[in-house]
C-alpha cells in the first residue's frame, strides 16, 4: 500500500511541477516578450540551486550525482517539459497573430 501512495505522490509532484513551470513560463514570456527564457532560467538558475542545496561535501562528485534518484529527476523533467511547452505555446500564439503575446 505504501508504494502505491509514493507512486501517486510522484505523479502528482511531476504534474504540479509541469503546471507550475508552464504558468510561470507563460507569464514571463508575456511580460518579457521572450520565447525560451523559462528554459534558460530553469537550466541556468533553478537546477544549479537544487544541486547546490543537496550537495554533500563529504561525498565525491560522482557520489553526489549518484545520490539523485528517479524520484528527484522525474519532477525536474516535468518542470523542464512545462517550460518548453510554455515557450511553444507563446510561439504558436504569436504566429497566430496575437500581438499581446
Amino acid at each position: 500500500m505504501n508504494s502505491d501512495v509514493d507512486f501517486l505522490q510522484l505523479i502528482i509532484a511531476t504534474v504540479l511541477f509541469f503546471v507550475m513551470m508552464f504558468g510561470i513560463g507563460f507569464i514571463l514570456n508575456m511580460l518579457l516578450k521572450t520565447t525560451w527564457f523559462p528554459i534558460y532560467l530553469f537550466i541556468i538558475v533553478l537546477l544549479p540551486i537544487f544541486i547546490w542545496q543537496t550537495w554533500d561535501d563529504k561525498k565525491s562528485f560522482a557520489g553526489n550525482f549518484g545520490a539523485f534518484t528517479f524520484v528527484d529527476i522525474l519532477p525536474a523533467i516535468g518542470a523542464l517539459i512545462g517550460a518548453y511547452i510554455s515557450g511553444a505555446t507563446i510561439r504558436a500564439l504569436r504566429r497566430g497573430g496575437y500581438k499581446m503575446f
